[in-house]
């Protein structure tokens, strides 16, 4: 099962770095596959570790993908990366090895810290079409255009009918995203 989970890293200039992903969990490891190249790959791989964020705010998830990273950050415990603020819960995890593949390396990682801040209280319809839309703008260029625009009418309807202002804005920051995707391909760049 792929969870959806926000992992922060941290580069060896010691910038941080904030992404949207899926992960597996397997027994006690989790797998965490980013897209080659990426910075959260290179971050992992030279400080081998990361945190795992669980959170609620979809808004994260839009802003990784539409240029809003001006998420408020806390050390992690007991690795060098940070961690959400406001996440629900976080894992720290420790690279133990790599599975090579030319378009997603499985990076293969052990807890260390774990740690509750506060209870999920569940998503309703609206954080969950907000995620799909986010899942469906990283992979635009990857996805047909009929697809794309399909999913995207089916998940326009959660959003009319049950979002708060955090998934309002998080749905109109991804949608310029998929407008100036549109708008690329017509002008043919």
């Amino acid at each position: 099962m792929i969870h959806e989970v926000i992992i922060t890293t941290r580069s060896s200039d010691g910038d941080n770095q904030i992404a949207p992903m899926g992960i597996v969990w397997h027994d006690q490891e989790v797998t965490i596959a980013p897209f080659h190249p990426s910075r959260t790959m290179t971050n992992i791989l030279s400080g081998e570790c990361a945190v795992i964020n669980y959170c609620d705010d979809v808004r994260i998830f839009a802003g990784c993908l539409t240029e809003h990273y001006d998420w408020p950050l806390t050390e992690a415990e007991q690795i060098s990366a940070p961690r959400l603020s406001d996440a629900l819960a976080h894992t720290e995890v420790q690279l133990q090895r790599v599975e090579d593949d030319p378009i997603r390396p499985r990076l293969i990682c052990l807890p260390v810290h774990e740690a509750c801040h506060r209870p999920f209280q569940g998503f309703n319809r609206a954080q969950t079409a907000v995620l799909e839309l986010a899942i469906l703008v990283s992979r635009l260029d990857r996805l047909p255009k009929e697809k794309i625009e399909h999913e995207i009418a089916y998940l326009a309807i959660a959003i009319e009918k049950t979002a708060g202002e955090r998934e309002r804005q998080a749905w109109e920051w991804l949608m310029e995203r998929v407008i100036r995707y549109r708008q690329q391909i017509q002008e043919g760049v």
